[in-house]
Formats: structure tokens, sequence, C-alpha cells
């Protein structure tokens, strides 16, 4: 081999050693790179926020997000009841008046009692609706006539709301139908909750009732907790999109009463399970740690 033939080889090995090398530590390196794991994303609760207060001596027993601000749906109703039962019980209204149903209320949607327009209803008649079947329509005839609009109504449940202390609520329609800039917290449907039930407490004999007929359809209470859990009997459900499945549901056992708020659930049947066993362990807290035995929680979560 000539001198100038081993140059050539010698300068071929070097140019491979050269422009090699950086490809090699790449490949190197990325045989030594640990791999990170991906981050594990937040799982949301499955009730947003809850409330659970002896109504006998007015403790909470348990809190979580209580001031979390939501759409109330249909719990709206306890605040235009309590307006209702305010007015009937201050003379200014009675419960067999006649309210004239109109074409506004009629074709309110969600959930309804199925109002004709241009037809009457006495007003006790539109209560039971209202608290019973969680009538829509029934709220808008009941707005119309005891304030002459909807948007009068509404203006006077929220200085009422001011009143009892809501002071995390602002309320757009008597129903609870969406509405932009409409909101409560758990801590104040305690709050108006709690004042319902002691200023008018015989409508629980109203919100106890599993059904109700009116004009030949019979429609099922929407508290499914009635019948199925010892002591229970109300208050309010509800149901918006934007927020959730709510529950404001109350029981009394022997000298005890309890109020238990749920908002923000992930469907009806987690909604009713968790309120129920959240009831169980309140009547165990206030009868000294001692276990409830009842259908209760077993049976509730079967609901639906």
């Amino acid at each position: 081999m000539s001198r100038f033939a081993k140059l050539e080889i010698i300068l071929v090995v070097i140019m491979c050693l050269v422009f090699a090398a950086p490809g090699e530590a790449k490949k190197t390196k990325k045989k030594h790179h640990r791999a990170v794991a991906p981050k594990a994303k937040a799982v949301a609760p499955a009730v947003k926020s809850i409330v659970l207060m002896d109504m006998t001596t007015g403790k909470i027993l348990q809190s979580r997000n209580a001031n979390l601000a939501m759409q109330p749906a249909s719990i709206t109703k306890v605040l235009s009841l309590y307006m209702v039962y305010d007015a009937v019980n201050a003379g200014k209204a009675r419960w067999s008046d006649r309210v004239r149903i109109s074409p506004r209320a009629a074709r309110t949607g969600g959930s309804r009692m199925y109002l004709e327009a241009n037809t009457e209803a006495t007003l006790g008649e539109l209560v039971m609706g209202m608290s019973v079947v969680s009538a829509n329509d029934a709220c808008v005839a009941v707005a119309e006539h005891m304030e002459g609009s909807v948007e009068a109504f509404v203006e006077k449940m929220n200085i009422q709301a001011q009143k009892l202390g809501m002071t995390q609520s602002c309320f757009k329609t008597p129903n609870g139908l969406p509405a932009k800039g409409q909101y409560t917290t758990a801590a104040d449907i305690v709050k108006l909750s709690t004042a319902y039930l002691e200023r008018f407490p015989a409508s629980l004999t109203i919100h106890s009732m599993q059904k109700y007929t009116y004009n030949g359809i019979t429609h099922p209470n929407r508290n499914r907790l009635l019948g199925h859990y010892q002591g229970v009997d109300g208050l309010k459900t509800g149901y918006v999109g934007k927020a959730g499945w709510h529950i404001a549901v109350t029981a009394k056992q022997g000298d005890n009463r309890l109020l238990a708020i749920l908002m923000g659930a992930n469907n009806p049947q987690f909604r009713n399970k968790e309120a129920a066993k959240l009831l169980d362990k309140g009547f165990a807290m206030v009868n000294g740690g001692k276990a409830v035995v009842l259908k209760n929680a077993s049976a509730a979560g079967r609901l639906l």
C-alpha cells in the first residue's frame, strides 16, 4: 500500500470520528433520559357543596364549600313559597283566591303542572303544584297574581332574601329556571330553609305529599327520599345543567330534626344516596354516636 493510500484511510477514519461523535452522544443521551409521568388530572367532587345542620340546636354538624356560588335551580321556589305563606299569614292573600293563568305562565317550560292559559286555579292549588310538582308554570302565575308581574315579584324576592341574611344570593326568576346573574350558596339555602320551616312548619304537610293530582294529571313528588328515609318530610329538589343536582332535605326522628343541603351532585341517584348517608351520620351524632338502624341509605341508593 502506498504512502498516499495509507494517509487517505487515516483521514477517512478521522472524519468519521469527528462527525459521528455528536450523533452517538445524542443517542446515548436519549437512552439514559428518564420519562416523566404525566400529572394526574384533578377529579371533581361528586357533590360540590354540603351543609348538615341540627335544627333542634342550630348547630352545623358538617360543612364543605358552603360559600361556593352556583345557580339555585328549583330550590329557588322555597323563597317564592316563603313570600306566599307570609302574605297569607298577614291577611294579604287567601288560599282560596282565584288566580288567572296568563299565556306567559301557561307556556313556561321545564317541570310544570300543565296550567292552561285563560283558566283559573286557586292559590292553594298552585302552592301544592310548586311544592310537590316543582311547577315552573305555577310560580309564574303566582308571581303575576301577587305583584302584577314576574319582574316585580322577583324584586321583592331579593328584598326578602336580604332580610333573611342571604347576602350571597341573587335571584332573577321565581322558579329557578336558568338566568344570567342568578346564584346562591348552600350557606344561604340553610338560612332560607330554616327561616321557612320555623315560620311556616305547617308547610311540611304539603312538602311531604308523595304525589299531587291536578286537572286529572297525577305528578309524583320530586323528592324521592319521601317514603324511603324514615322521618323525611321535605323540602325541595332542583336541577340545572350548569350547576348539577341539588336537594334541601329535612327529616325528624324523635325530638331531633336535621336539615341537609347538597348542591351540585353529578346525578340524582348519587344526590339521594349521599343525602341519606349525611342524614344517617347526623342522626348518629345527635344520638350520642349510636348507630341508627333504618332502611335509609341503602334504600335511597336504589331510588330513581
